[in-house]
């Protein structure tokens, strides 16, 4: 089966000096046919390329590699990059996708491409019905994965052939080059051919793909003599004398696209290669290209020549019914035309995808485009973009002639222009939107419209270029009279950008100028809630204490029922979360905030709050209702297409939470999924910042410490600290790389510094930055009174805040810090605390310590008792180097490690149901004991057990126990 593009004036020949290439197309097919008895065996793809100057043969090899592939049954999908064409983005991608896709009706096409349908319809021409903002660029990189892998599925196995990607659009090359390294693992074989001498700049990707996967690039060279006399013997006769064919040669200069032209023309003048027909075949050589060519063309008449120019100014394929028109000839001149085009080799016989028109050979739809005369052919393009518009080709295909024309002031072409932005963003293609935008902006356009159009252009570039992002919305707020709904989006995209861009103190600046400046209540609202974002972001912001407390007075005015109000009171839970305020006072705000729902996507508020307002959760010991709102964040992200630094962020976070549970192999998983995606997308350096410093954290307490190293050296984490607040905060996480790594000395100098900037800033939370404990670690050994005060002092704070979590964390650093029996009792109550909380690898790391400290005592029983939980904990939480200390430990003691008494499962068991049914229902904790018959450390462990499976504390054990699925009876 052949779909797409056939390679025109390509006949099915024997190739000369060409067995190279042959056999690696041969091995090629072989390795993707491969089948033993009906089955396929191994079948593996692959990049094959092949590379020269014009007219070596290029075409004909892709010929050859679609014809042996019909031939073995393979599904063939074509696409071939155009001179006139490359500002079409993802042109190419449709010519190989759409054809297979355009055999499906409808609902064949919205049940195939499913849940992907509106992030990569536009991109692949088709109809999108979301109304939502544009999906960005790698959401519609890996819509086309998944697109091309299903396609590739079912129709196995599959050659792709891509002809003249020089002058593909850079929208399908960068899709190519970061979805072929696949291609070994699916039944596909990619065949690619391009001049390399004329690949963009920005095809690197392109170039670097062809040259390192599989084999290089096969360089096509020149015939030799021997060959080029083949080709003419081939067509005049064995009889034509080696002079005439040696000055043949010299002549087309091996090329094989001209030594057959030539010979076709040779053939039909009747020559047979003799000296006197030297002469004859030297003007029959000039006239396959250049001057000679031209002067052929012209001699076929007016119209005929008008014709061959708007087919070149169309581009292949070129609609016959266009053509006529932008010729000014009639249907039936047109047919006669093409007839004398295709006799005369210009234009190829047969018609192209769509039934256009395509020129024999690229050289020489170039040379008849360069023909046009200049004037002339920018009439041609203004006329050309009313037609395509006027035959529903689209506003993309209009905007892509307007691109030749001079800037007339035409409101109906910045209106064109503006329409086929709208549409490149949709496709996720905002370099494409960008490029016409700007052709808009130099129209010019009206001056009622410049202001909007520069905010268009801000938001195109918003992903690949945000200073001029800054420059263009500048710009837009020097307009006059601009709208105040505009306006306030203006300032909210230019704040986003600024911080983007690492300029936090300017973004808060932005924001808060504009809310004094702004007239109406819900825009001064919106601008005040930006500002309190950015000031919070600041690393370096000057009276955090003030603005807290303005944060404050205002939250207690509003009633919270709009949007703009609910953003200022989940920034006032945020803000008392940093600040070590009651947890109750966080979530109290948090819940006022999350009625009605707070987006992700919005186009008008950022993601940073409702991010924020999930991790209040999170931090007061509800990790699991920060989960449910996570899923439903990250779902949105996806469903709209957001698959760049949103949602590596919130992968990455999602991760820290599952980290503060105690799940640490689901949380290397998570953050390394959201590094992955950080590190594909250009500018998601603070995405990149939050992964690496959870996943450090992670590693450490996996006991991979050499591992954790090389993930902060490779990334320069430590060595620069950004002008944002990042959490887990980067400096606190190296501090605690490097006590990993026993440089006691060089931690204390980072924590102190971390210490007085936090104070500073009257942010007081260990359970958002345990500055204090790693410090307490740190100097204990050479200044232990400092150390207890420091412990004691995060105790003091830890209780301030409420959370079980942090409290018991903190207890058990005082205990470390303290030792010899007086730790004991620290000990039991930071295990009693986190037995309280869904921490369950810091009570793991408390049982273990307590049962240590207990063993060297000579309380064994009791110690044994405390290793034995705390070693299986470690190993449900993938604490590997924790349960192999809990091994020492006990193996120190004399003491056996036991099989695992439970499996694994976040799912309750009837007694542990019970039990939190019970306490929901604020039995006494000797009442719960005597119906579940257990003893009140029994009853401890099981209510322990149920905080960890549902991620609460028992203050949300309520709200938790209703999503709990029931154990099976």
């Amino acid at each position: 089966m052949a779909t797409g593009l056939r390679q025109p004036g390509t006949r099915h020949r024997s190739l000369l000096e060409r067995r190279q290439e042959l056999r690696a197309l041969d091995e090629a097919l072989a390795r993707l046919c491969d089948i033993g008895g009906d089955l396929p065996r191994g079948r593996r793809g692959g990049v094959v390329a092949f590379t020269g100057p014009a007219g070596m043969g290029k075409t004909t090899l892709l010929a050859r590699a679609r014809a042996e592939a019909v031939a073995r049954g393979c599904t063939v999908l074509s696409g071939r990059g155009g001179e006139n064409e490359q500002e079409l983005a993802f042109r190419v991608l449709r010519q190989l996708l759409q054809p297979s896709l355009a055999v499906l009706d409808d609902h064949e096409r919205r049940a195939f491409l499913g849940s992907w349908y509106d992030i990569v319809a536009a991109a692949l021409g088709l109809e999108a019905t979301g109304t939502a903002r544009a999906p960005d660029p790698l959401g519609v990189r890996d819509g086309l994965d998944w697109v091309m892998t299903q396609l590739t599925v079912r129709k196995a196995p599959v050659v792709m052939l891509l002809d003249d990607a020089h002058w593909a659009d850079l929208e399908s090359l960068g899709w190519l080059a970061s979805f072929a390294p696949r291609a070994e693992d699916l039944p596909l074989l990619i065949v690619t051919a391009y001049r390399p001498d004329e690949l963009p700049p920005e095809a690197d990707a392109f170039r670097a793909l062809t040259e390192r996967h599989g084999e290089r690039p096969h360089s096509l060279a020149p015939l030799t003599e021997a060959a080029v006399a083949r080709i003419v013997r081939d067509r005049v006769g064995e009889s034509a004398e080696d002079a005439f064919c040696a000055e043949c040669w010299t002549l087309t200069g091996g090329s094989p696209f001209e030594t057959v032209e030539l010979a076709v023309r040779l053939d039909e003048a009747g020559l047979t290669g003799v000296r006197a027909d030297l002469a004859t075949m030297r003007g029959l050589a000039s006239a396959v290209k250049g001057p000679g060519l031209l002067d052929r063309l012209h001699r076929l008449g007016g119209p005929t020549v008008r014709f061959a120019w708007a087919v070149a100014v169309l581009g292949a394929p070129a609609p016959p019914e266009l053509a006529a028109t932008l010729a000014v000839v009639g249907a039936e001149e047109g047919a006669a035309a093409t007839e004398r085009l295709r006799a005369a080799r210009i234009l190829a016989t047969g018609t192209g995808a769509g039934g256009g028109l395509e020129f024999v050979h690229p050289l020489i739809a170039t040379a008849v485009h360069r023909d046009v005369p200049p004037g002339l052919r920018v009439g041609m393009h203004n006329t050309a973009a009313e037609a395509v518009r006027a035959a529903g080709l689209g506003p993309t295909a209009a905007a892509r002639h307007l691109l030749e024309v001079p800037c007339e002031g035409k409101p109906a072409a910045v209106a064109c222009l503006r329409e086929a932005a709208r549409e490149y963003l949709r496709a996720g293609a905002p370099e494409a939107a960008r490029r016409v935008l700007v052709r808009a902006l130099q129209e010019p356009p009206p001056t009622e419209e410049r202001a909007a159009l520069l905010h268009e252009l801000a938001c195109a570039t918003f992903l690949i270029d945000p200073a001029a992002t800054v420059s263009h919305l500048r710009d837009a707020l020097t307009e006059p009279a601009v709208d105040p709904g505009l306006r306030a989006s203006i300032v909210f995209r230019l704040a986003q950008a600024l911080a983007h861009t690492d300029h936090v103190a300017e973004a808060a600046a932005v924001a808060g100028q504009e809310a004094r400046r702004a007239g109406n209540a819900r825009v001064r609202l919106r601008m005040q809630a930006d500002h309190f974002v950015w000031s919070a972001f600041r690393a370096d912001e000057p009276d955090s204490a003030a603005r807290s407390r303005r944060l404050a007075r205002l939250a207690e005015q509003l009633p919270g029922r709009r949007l703009e109000e609910r953003y200022i009171l989940g920034l006032r839970a945020w803000d008392a979360v940093l600040r070590g305020e009651p947890r109750r006072t966080a979530l109290a705000f948090a819940e006022e905030a999350l009625p009605g729902g707070l987006s992700w996507t919005s186009e008008h508020q950022g993601f940073e709050v409702p991010v924020s307002v999930a991790l209040v959760f999170m931090y007061a010991d509800q990790p699991g209702r920060a989960e449910e709102l996570f899923t439903q964040g990250l779902a949105e992200c996806e469903r709209k297409g957001w698959r760049g630094s949103h949602l590596a962020l919130g992968q990455a976070l999602f991760g820290y939470i599952r980290y503060r549970r105690g799940s640490l192999a689901e949380a290397e998983d998570l953050v390394r999924a959201g590094l992955g995606i950080a590190d594909r997308v250009a500018g998601a350096v603070p995405a990149q910042w939050f992964a690496v410093g959870i996943l450090i954290q992670t590693l450490l307490a996996r006991g991979r410490v050499t591992e954790a190293r090389r993930l902060a050296d490779r990334y320069r984490y430590g060595e620069v600290v950004p002008n944002a607040v990042i959490y887990p905060d980067p400096r606190t996480v190296h501090a605690e790389l490097l006590l990993a790594e026993g440089r006691h000395r060089a931690a204390v100098r980072v924590l102190t510094e971390v210490g007085e900037w936090l104070d500073g800033r009257a942010w007081r939370n260990p359970a958002w930055c345990p500055w204090q404990l790693h410090l307490a670690r740190a100097v204990a050994r050479t200044e232990p009174g400092r150390a207890v005060a420091l412990a004691r002092d995060a105790v003091g704070r830890a209780r301030d805040f409420g959370a079980a979590s942090v409290i018991g964390q903190a207890l058990r650093t005082e205990a470390e810090v303290t030792g010899g029996p007086a730790a004991l009792d620290l000990y039991g109550a930071a295990v009693e605390r986190l037995e309280a909380s869904p921490a369950a690898y810091e009570l793991a790391r408390a049982l273990i310590d307590h049962g240590a400290l207990l063993s060297r005592n000579g309380r064994v029983q009791e110690a044994a008792d405390r290793l034995y939980q705390g070693l299986e904990r470690a190993v449900h939480c993938g604490a590997e180097g924790l349960a192999g200390r809990a091994r020492a430990e006990l193996s120190a003691a004399g003491l056996r490690p036991l099989p695992l008494r439970y499996a694994q499962s976040d799912t309750l068991t009837a007694r542990e149901r019970r039990a939190a049914e019970l306490t929901v229902r604020a039995d006494p904790p000797d009442v719960i004991a005597k119906e579940l018959r257990l003893t009140a450390q029994g009853v401890r462990q099981v209510l322990s057990s149920v905080y960890r499976k549902l991620g609460t504390d028992a203050e949300g054990l309520g709200r938790a126990l209703e999503n709990a699925p029931r154990p099976r009876s």
